[in-house]
């Protein structure tokens, strides 16, 4: 290797990109970092830019914008700071950018991911929301850039893992007979029903497994993250909502499975640390260190499985309903979900009715073809406005 590969991280301060930074630390000699994002966590920003001293950071706000360049400057870096999406987009399709992981949550996530994939970079997917958004528009940009598309939640990577490399030639071409994604179950999977109503965003944000930002988990508590996730692996395996079955496993020690026609099933098994999905992708196709300890199967002693209920957790039906009618159905679940979810995390609605605002949403608007990123958008921002409504409806 002639020079450390120039590694942009969008969402820096999130735990998906310190995961990274963590991985990215271990092998100086192979990874350096090129740029860095933020979004409110400042502070943490600017300390994270003092210990890698990328070339450029990135914040949603001028004001902001001043005050980390000016702290930058009494830090003796010359570390530019850049603006809001034009500076996202920026530092993702950069020609000196060799890789980037696309770790912001939520929509916004979705234009400098689009960049750096038309930009031709390879492409470490954090942000499922940009496939759930804008799944046949991401991978038509994929495929005519050349772009190299490694996914980082532990569930798809896993899958990518026990796949054929030749997938993409068809499921069914390569023997493959179905895609098992695992779930956790999350905080509430024995929670009797009748608690669920009043349960705190504390509660819902304690998972039983993985450290997490609290909008991601929430949706582990939901399911709603694996309803975007199954819409997501649909896309990475050119798979049908029907080849996608979801699997509650409590330990999640097996991270997902692929079932063989001949009737193999091979599984990729790991502890809970998303260091190892990232080390995957950042080194692929070699192997790497990423930290994480040896799985002990001793000391787990058991795996168990069980189907999911669709009465505790109403968001993975709409999401495979949103799933089977595609086009625009899939954003405009994640539009309502985000806006239910933040009202939820602000205590303005109950948890039950995250599925309720969603569920109002799907139903008022018809489902239609997403032909350019601009109607992606138009779904999204339409969405929102019919959760706000509900929102308002009902005095929230």
């Amino acid at each position: 290797m002639s020079r450390p590969q120039q590694i942009t991280v969008l969402g820096a301060t999130g735990s998906i990109g310190l995961s990274t930074l963590d991985v990215i630390a271990r092998h100086p000699e192979r990874y350096q970092v090129f740029a860095l994002s933020g979004f409110t966590r400042l502070s943490e920003l600017l300390a994270l830019c003092v210990r890698h001293v990328p070339q450029f950071a990135v914040v949603p706000e001028v004001a902001a914008a001043r005050g980390l360049q000016d702290d930058l400057r009494a830090a003796g870096l010359s570390t530019r700071v850049l603006v809001g999406e034009e500076g996202l987009c920026q530092v993702a399709s950069a020609p000196e950018v060799d890789a980037v992981m696309a770790a912001i949550v939520g929509a916004a996530g979705l234009r400098p991911t689009l960049a750096a994939v038309e930009a031709g970079k390879k492409i470490l997917l954090a942000n499922k929301e940009a496939l759930v958004m804008s799944g046949a528009l991401f991978m038509q940009a994929v495929h005519k850039s050349g772009s190299v598309l490694l996914p980082i939640d532990s569930e798809h990577n896993a899958i990518f893992q026990c796949m054929p490399q030749d997938f993409s030639r068809g499921l069914s071409t390569v023997g493959v007979r179905r895609i098992l994604l695992t779930a956790s179950g999350g905080p509430f999977r024995q929670t009797p029903l009748s608690e669920l109503a009043h349960v705190s965003p504390d509660q819902a944000c304690a998972h039983p497994n993985w450290s997490m930002g609290r909008k991601i988990s929430v949706d582990s508590a939901s399911m709603m993250n694996k309803g975007l996730e199954l819409i997501e692996a649909c896309w990475l395996f050119d798979a049908k909502p029907s080849q996608v079955e979801v699997v509650i496993h409590p330990q999640s020690v097996i991270h997902s499975l692929v079932d063989y026609v001949d009737g193999s099933v091979l599984a990729q098994l790991g502890n809970p640390d998303m260091r190892t999905p990232i080390a995957n992708a950042l080194a692929w196709p070699e192997r790497i260190d990423s930290g994480v300890a040896p799985l002990d199967l001793f000391a787990i002693a058991r795996l168990d499985f069980e189907a999911p209920d669709e009465e505790r957790f109403p968001c993975l039906r709409l999401a495979q309903q949103a799933a089977e009618a595609g086009n625009s159905a899939p954003a405009m679940l994640n539009a309502a979900n985000e806006v239910a979810v933040a009202a939820f995390l602000d205590g303005r609605v109950g948890y039950l009715e995250i599925a309720s605002i969603i569920e109002d949403v799907l139903s008022l608007e018809p489902v239609v073809a997403l032909e350019d990123l601009d109607a992606v958008f138009t779904a999204d921002a339409k969405a929102r406005t019919l959760a706000g409504q509900w929102l308002n409806r009902h005095g929230r």
